[in-house]
């Protein structure tokens, strides 16, 4: 799986084959055929486990936080750090998450992932503390905002990594905060 998020981030999906990732792995292409019947499967597979990855780093101590705002704050650390620190992943789910290869089953199970993430909307909703916005869209947003942020920080090397975590935090914050 590691040699294929390899090849799918550097060469997309059509330009990597079954070949190459067996030779990037070390292993046969009919040794990966037994685990992955089909390309398309291996692109779930990975996707699913990626996206599990992500989920459980952006969840990490969420719920020590005392207000909605530490909560969605502590989240959006860890959604960053998560990206500087597995750059290959955080490519791969912006590359694929709108991918006709993922299966809408994948999909689904996969948002099983991030039911706490739904719920912490809901929780800003009902509490008055973010604007009442399509959880859809606030989360979509929120994502999209910190791949900016990470992509930021990979292009321009900024001297200080930890202000710029916060300041994008806070562009994101000052939208969804209800006044």
């Amino acid at each position: 799986m590691k040699a294929a998020l390899k090849l799918f981030t550097e060469m997309g999906f059509h330009g990597t084959s079954t070949a190459q990732i067996s030779k990037e792995a070390g292993v046969a292409t009919g040794t990966l055929f037994n685990y992955f019947p089909t390309k398309e499967d291996l692109i779930n597979g990975l996707y699913f486990d990626v996206k599990g990855q992500l989920s459980r780093s952006m969840g990490r101590e969420i719920q020590a936080q005392s207000t909605f705002q530490d909560k969605l704050r502590k989240m959006w650390y860890n959604l960053i750090e998560w990206g500087l620190d597995n750059q290959n992943d955080f490519l791969f789910v912006g590359q694929f998450c709108s991918s006709p290869y993922i299966t809408n089953y994948t999909r689904e199970e996969v948002m099983k992932e991030y039911v706490f993430l739904h719920d912490l909307v809901k929780e800003g909703i009902a509490n008055g503390e973010i604007r009442d916005y399509s959880e859809e869209l606030t989360i979509a947003m929120f994502y999209q905002a910190s791949r900016t942020v990470v992509n930021f920080i990979l292009d321009s090397e900024p001297q200080d990594k930890n202000k710029v975590i916060e300041d994008g935090f806070q562009i994101v914050w000052e939208g969804l905060a209800k006044k």
